[in-house]
């Protein structure tokens, strides 16, 4: 990059406007086309209204913990959380005529999850349940002793499971990662898209008439001589209002360049407390479209891990606040926006108004407005107030493209930062002022700095981002600590890449940073591990160690992962324990292993397997009721346990 970084020696001023359209949305574009069912019949909105049978409870008043679209960790929500009274074993009913085509038993994810094909070519899931209900409860435990195994998924022929509109099909339970009692609803079509179930005029079991209530608005600058309130980064403002009637943000927004807009906002059902997702927003910026995208279907699993981009990950990783972004971001694949030219992205040019109306829709057509005004004003650099001068401190961060150097220092006239790399400098003019910290932007995509320096600083300060990584085609980035290959799809965006070793620890980029595909990571110890058979990779975040994995080739540890943050190799010779715990109604086990975690697990009584049901929430072991195939629970007994990192335990009891 350094042909780049000496096209920019002896500059004073800071990179141009990026070149965008000044008019918001003057021209819409089609979203693109949602995939569609298999089969040739309709499923349109009017074919569909009452094709579904609501499967708790159908009839009576029900209601939700959580719509379909809800921003979740690392994925969007795929379907309705339907609440059942706080207990399991609520009978779950067929929501139309087909057959069982799959089911699958977990103690992660969707727990025990049954999966119906309707003649249409749409598919129901049925997630979180405790029980199967029917034949296929049979040909699944015939199976499982079959395989030894209670963790299995089938998938069924058209004719061999039939069902009727409904017929009970399962019971309602709180199986893998749920935080409670409930069934998780979705409807898919051929392509395995998640289409949200209200779209077609929602269900007489829910019953809403509150509009979204908005929590929090934002304005992001986009470019590098964008301003909001005459800094280079983002402003938060809280909307005051009542929903329905409306929000608004009080004071006029002062904003130049190419700027974003953000909103933190939820929707809420008739009698329930919980915090929904929105069904559509569209934004009108002096009464023209700028922005809008409505939640309808999400391709699973390739567009829903896009919520990285849809929302401000670094800031819901740093703050715990989860705002969307108004606009399709760079990298941003999903199909759910109907946006302009400029992307949904605003162009604020100096002297004129821009009234902005957003509207926040729920699937039962409530709708609050959130309005607010930004006033362009062309941003000027002044010097700071104080004469006195104290010793400068600098700190720097990447935001996008962008370098951000804050530089505290109360000199009357800011001095320029120089920014080296292999022996050249660049002179950087401040950008602004803000009271007595100097702030300084430096486009990265010119070329990566290896040093910063600073009048009244004794030392250079290193740049801390080792490479600029492009997204689209396999990159391998290697150093003598460690090798990583980002997929093409790894990161969203160019990312800039930081990684150190210290207190044998490896750190790879930060854990605020999103990951679609996963990376192969190389880890190069410094010195030899002895125990390889026990010593894996750990993700390390405080005082948790989550496994990550690994393969040894030599003194090289590789492993998959989906996470940047920190690693260390550690080794765990310890073995899963186990306890009885309850012998009412069957067998109850407490489990623990000190590191790795569990891996597999059997128990024979008499010579002769018995199945387990594991759930990692409790953490237990336990048998099943329902079990008509395995042995009776008495006689002697042995049960083994294996954790990830292979250490075993076998454990002798007396039933």
């Amino acid at each position: 990059m350094n042909h780049l970084f000496a096209k920019l020696l002896l500059l004073a001023m800071p990179a141009l406007p990026l070149s965008c359209s000044s008019e918001p949305g003057t021209k819409t574009e089609k979203p693109r086309a949602a995939a569609q069912p298999a089969a040739a019949q309709d499923t349109t909105v009017s074919a569909l209204k009452d094709y579904f049978l609501f499967p708790i409870k159908p009839g009576k008043p029900n209601l939700l913990a959580a719509s379909m679209g809800e921003l979740r960790p690392n994925h969007f929500h795929g379907g309705l959380d339907i609440k059942t009274d706080g207990r399991v074993d609520l009978p779950v009913y067929a929501a139309a005529d087909g057959y069982i085509s799959r089911l699958k038993q977990s103690s992660f994810g969707y727990g025990n999850v049954l999966y119906i094909t309707h003649p249409n070519g749409l598919t129901t899931v049925y997630g979180h349940l405790n029980h199967f209900k029917g034949p296929v409860a049979q040909e699944l435990l015939r199976r499982q002793y079959e395989k030894r195994s209670y963790e299995l998924e089938l998938f069924f022929e058209p004719g061999q499971f039939p069902v009727k509109r409904g017929d009970i099909v399962a019971l309602s339970g709180n199986t893998g990662g749920s935080a409670g009692p409930h069934l998780h609803w979705e409807v898919r079509d051929a392509q395995d898209q998640q289409l949200n179930p209200l779209q077609w005029g929602g269900f007489a079991e829910i019953q809403d008439h509150v509009a979204p209530t908005v929590v929090g608005a934002a304005v992001e600058p986009l470019s590098i001589d964008g301003r909001v309130q005459g800094r280079f980064e983002k402003r938060l403002f809280t909307p005051v209002g009542a929903p329905g009637t409306g929000f608004a943000v009080a004071d006029t927004i002062s904003a130049y360049g190419t700027v974003g807009l953000l909103l933190q906002a939820f929707d809420r059902f008739d009698n329930a407390w919980n915090k929904n997702g929105l069904y559509r927003v569209e934004v009108q910026v002096n009464g023209q479209p700028l922005y809008a995208h409505v939640i309808n279907g999400i391709g699973f699993p390739d567009e829903t891990r896009e919520v990285n981009q849809h929302i401000d990950y670094e800031y819901l990783m740093s703050s715990r606040r989860t705002f969307e972004k108004l606009w399709v971001d760079d990298g941003n694949r999903l199909s759910i926006y109907k946006v302009g030219p400029t992307k949904g992205k605003l162009r604020v040019e100096a002297g004129k108004t821009y009234d902005v109306e957003m509207r926040l829709f729920d699937a039962y057509g409530n709708v609050t407005p959130l309005r607010m005004v930004l006033r362009g004003e062309q941003p000027e650099y002044w010097q700071t107030r104080s004469a006195a001068v104290r010793k400068p401190t600098l700190r720097y961060d990447v935001l996008r493209n962008i370098l951000r150097v804050t530089v505290d220092d109360t000199a009357r006239q800011a001095p320029n930062l120089t920014l080296l790399r292999g022996g050249r400098q660049l002179q950087l003019r401040p950008s602004y002022t803000d009271q007595s910290r100097t702030v300084y932007l430096f486009d990265l995509r010119a070329g990566l700095p290896e040093f910063l320096r600073f009048p009244g600083i004794a030392q250079d300060q290193r740049f801390d981002r080792t490479a600029a990584v492009p997204t689209g085609t396999e990159q391998l980035f290697a150093n003598n600590l460690l090798n990583v290959v980002f997929a093409p799809r790894t990161n969203y965006d160019t990312l800039y890449l930081q990684t150190g070793f210290k207190d044998k620890t490896w750190t790879i980029q930060n854990p605020r940073t999103p990951i679609q595909q996963a990376m192969r990571v190389t880890l190069k110890p410094a010195v030899p591990v002895a125990d390889k058979a026990h010593a894996a990779a750990y993700l390390i975040r405080g005082t948790t160690a989550s496994w990550a994995g690994g393969t040894w080739d030599g003194e090289l540890l590789s492993f998959n992962t989906r996470n940047y943050g920190q690693f260390r190799i550690l080794t765990d010779t310890l073995a899963p324990t186990a306890r009885l715990i309850s012998r009412a109604g069957g067998l109850t086990f407490k489990v623990s292993d000190n590191l790795a975690g569990l891996a597999s697990y059997e128990l024979e009584i008499g010579g002769r397997f018995r199945l387990l049901r594991f759930e990692h929430k409790n953490s237990t072991l336990f048998t099943e009721r329902t079990d008509t195939l395995g042995p009776a629970l008495r006689g002697p007994a042995t049960l083994r346990l294996t954790d990830q990192a292979g250490n075993a335990r076998v454990i002798q009891l007396q039933l």
